[in-house]
């Protein structure tokens, strides 16, 4: 079923989008590629762009169930820190390649994913909230007591991934951080790809009926129940993902990338960047950072600060940066 069956289906005509943001849309991942191409050369330092890409991506992540899908969750650093350390441990103890590691993380956060998923989508609102956010502190725990795996309070540490080959007998210096910075940014294209396709695909049209209005989405005979699992086991890869690039980034997986913290960082990052905008993830983790990076040099409470704009952001731009001018833009063209 299609977003015009939907509409036929609820009796509204289907509206075609202006044409300049028909265009847009086309070529959204293209432009959002172009535009995380030149962070290095804007921003302060390369490894706060680096920081952007990880948490832009961990966003982007998170906004698939939140913003497309409506599903809130306080759990996601389950999946983002599942797959740092599956990618750390599978290169410190069982000597993986950075590929096959980044595979297992990938992996291990979809099966996870999978199961907390099928046991959340049982329940609505904030218990659906209460029980994402149990259940990843669960995970947390469990963390923290196999410390001859994960270094339990200190975190993991003792690996280092220095180059990664590619095909052909090319490597890339990860120790170069602008080298780096490209290597990462190499996946998370393909990671918006993905999203921009799932997006346009039925499946993209299932998740925002079920948005808009679950009784009626089910009504019109979409699969309720398994349009939400499916969309939390994708929005867990992907975070997954970027839980694998962190690990390969910092060469460290402290036990923070699990904690209830990790969770409210991606919901803010979400807020400020617009909920349910392609671009609005990165443009939220740009924001949370450079807060973090400009506010932390004059005080040791910076936290207070991001407080005091996030509260500002809910009360007068609901919609964040990013789909705040998207809608202004919208109400000009009809003007």
């Amino acid at each position: 079923m299609t977003t015009t069956d939907l509409a036929a289906g609820q009796g509204v005509a289907p509206r075609a989008l202006p044409k300049a943001g028909a265009a847009l849309d086309r070529w959204r991942v293209p432009l959002t590629i172009a535009v995380l191409a030149v962070l290095p050369f804007v921003l302060p330092s390369q490894a706060l762009a680096v920081n952007v890409l990880i948490y832009g991506l961990f966003t982007v992540g998170f906004n698939l169930l939140f913003g497309y899908t409506g599903l809130l969750s306080f759990g996601h650093a389950a999946f983002f820190g599942t797959g740092a350390y599956l990618t750390g441990m599978a290169i410190a103890h069982l000597g993986f390649g950075w590929f096959a590691a980044m595979l297992t993380g990938i992996v291990g956060a979809s099966l996870l994913s999978a199961v907390i998923g099928a046991l959340s989508i049982r329940t609505r609102g904030i218990y659906f909230c209460m029980v994402t956010l149990a259940l990843a502190q669960l995970v947390y725990y469990v963390a923290l007591q196999a410390s001859g795996w994960t270094g339990g309070e200190n975190g993991l540490r003792g690996f280092t991934v220095a180059k990664a080959d590619l095909i052909g007998g090319f490597s890339v210096n990860l120790l170069n951080p602008l080298a780096k910075y490209y290597f990462i940014m190499f996946f998370a294209a393909l990671a918006l790809w993905f999203v921009s396709r799932v997006l346009n695909s039925p499946f993209g049209a299932a998740i925002e009926a079920v948005r808009e209005n679950e009784t009626r989405a089910r009504a019109c005979g979409f699969d309720v129940e398994r349009t939400k699992l499916l969309s939390f086991i994708l929005s867990g890869a992907l975070c997954g993902l970027a839980g694998t690039l962190s690990a390969l980034h910092l060469s460290i997986v402290p036990l923070d990338a699990l904690s209830v913290h990790t969770s409210s960082i991606v919901v803010m990052m979400t807020m400020l960047g617009g909920a349910g905008s392609f671009f609005g993830p990165f443009v939220g983790a740009l924001v949370f950072l450079l807060i973090e990076d400009v506010a932390s040099l004059w005080t040791t409470h910076w936290q207070l600060i991001v407080g005091i704009v996030f509260i500002l952001f809910v009360l007068f731009l609901p919609k964040g940066i990013w789909g705040s001018l998207i809608q202004l833009t919208r109400r000009r063209r009809a003007s």
